[in-house]
């Protein structure tokens, strides 16, 4: 696989004619998808979504944040499309989310039932759109630039050779203030050049995915915010011959969230407090691995996080007092350990059960 073009072709016919569902997989990616403490309001959505639709699930997390009524969502790699029939439900009849994937089967399969989930969800029109096209040209596939409030996937972006466009892409489409949340495969190392031509072990996602630590730089290289933690699992590789091709290299199922800021953003540190007004989060708002908000609990937050609650959706939702007082020098490269989705799987005893009927 020497080129962007041939990694597609592998992919698609890896996703469109060789698996039938979730459990042919090598790895135990898409198993952990529910493993963790999940919203009912995410599994109730869920639930509705056509069985054919869910058979043929590949993803490796649960890309579901909060706040999503009433808003414009993009889906990179929807597949079969249940994750975006799910979000259809969530952001309500006044939202929109639209589904991109470059397979044509499974883009097929996921048109067949909009009219099912209409009525299923009591729609007077559908307020879900599925397109064929490429995440590394979201231009081209008809998505608007600053036209989504928010950009989910659900590893995909391990499958595409050219993140740092799919990154850019993303950017550009999101409105200011716009956030992108997903769920991907990351490696504890570099992973080689040899295990990326290797067409099975990019089709498990073993192949393309970053080490976890470029994910941060690469934000930043295309205008992110500093990537925020959402969670992490420990992904258990089952195959015996997958197992010997990866070495020492482990993996991690981990879900991300970064925002797009405004141009000239007041970086300053602030005390935040939670209003409790975010439609199940009464109590506290798990904004993410390092954050909990709890209501009308006052919380001092760095600048950068200031800015991202003050320009985001969850705006409304919290007083935000800036504090007078000058930014730290930075004297040395930060370090981001909280960032690393392997300690924080240790942290929470986290790994993924194995489903593979293929694996050994």
């Amino acid at each position: 696989m020497e080129t962007c073009e041939d990694v597609r072709e592998s992919v698609k016919k890896y996703y469109g004619n060789r698996l039938e569902s979730s459990c042919d997989l090598n790895t135990s990616a898409p198993s952990c998808s529910l493993s963790c403490s999940v919203p009912k309001i995410v599994t109730q959505a869920l639930s509705l979504v056509h069985p054919e639709v869910t058979k043929r699930f590949y993803g490796c997390g649960l890309p579901f944040p909060a706040k999503l009524e009433g808003c414009k969502i993009l889906d990179l790699g929807s597949g079969s499309g249940r994750d975006c029939y799910a979000f259809s439900k969530l952001v309500g009849p006044n939202g929109h989310v639209t589904g991109i994937d470059m397979t044509e089967e499974l883009v097929t399969v996921s048109r067949q039932y909009i009219e099912y989930h209409q009525k299923k969800f009591g729609y007077e029109q559908p307020n879900i759109t599925f397109v064929q096209g490429y995440m590394e040209k979201l231009g081209e596939a008809g998505i608007q630039s600053d036209s989504m409030d928010v950009v989910l996937s659900n590893c995909v972006i391990c499958l595409c050779p050219d993140k740092r466009a799919v990154l850019q892409e993303v950017y550009n489409v999101l409105k200011e203030g716009g956030e992108l949340y997903y769920s991907d495969m990351y490696a504890s190392k570099v992973v080689p050049d040899h295990m990326k031509k290797d067409p099975v072990l990019w089709g498990e996602g073993m192949g393309g995915c970053l080490f976890w630590k470029d994910l941060i730089s690469l934000a930043h290289n295309v205008g992110f915010s500093t990537p925020h933690l959402v969670s992490a699992s420990h992904i258990v590789v089952h195959n015996d011959e997958l197992k010997a091709k990866a070495g020492d290299i482990c993996y991690s199922s981990s879900t991300y969230r970064m925002f797009k800021l405004p141009k000239h953003p007041v970086v300053t540190d602030a005390t935040v407090t939670y209003k409790g007004t975010v439609a199940d989060c009464p109590d506290q708002l798990d904004f993410d691995s390092s954050h909990c908000f709890k209501k009308d609990v006052a919380v001092e937050v760095n600048g950068e996080m200031a800015a991202i609650l003050q320009s985001c959706r969850f705006a409304p939702d919290f007083k935000i007092q800036k504090l007078d007082k000058p930014e730290p020098c930075s004297e040395s490269t930060p370090q981001y350990c909280h960032l690393n989705p392997f300690l924080l799987a240790d942290k929470l005893g986290n790994a993924v059960k194995q489903c593979s009927k293929t694996g050994k």
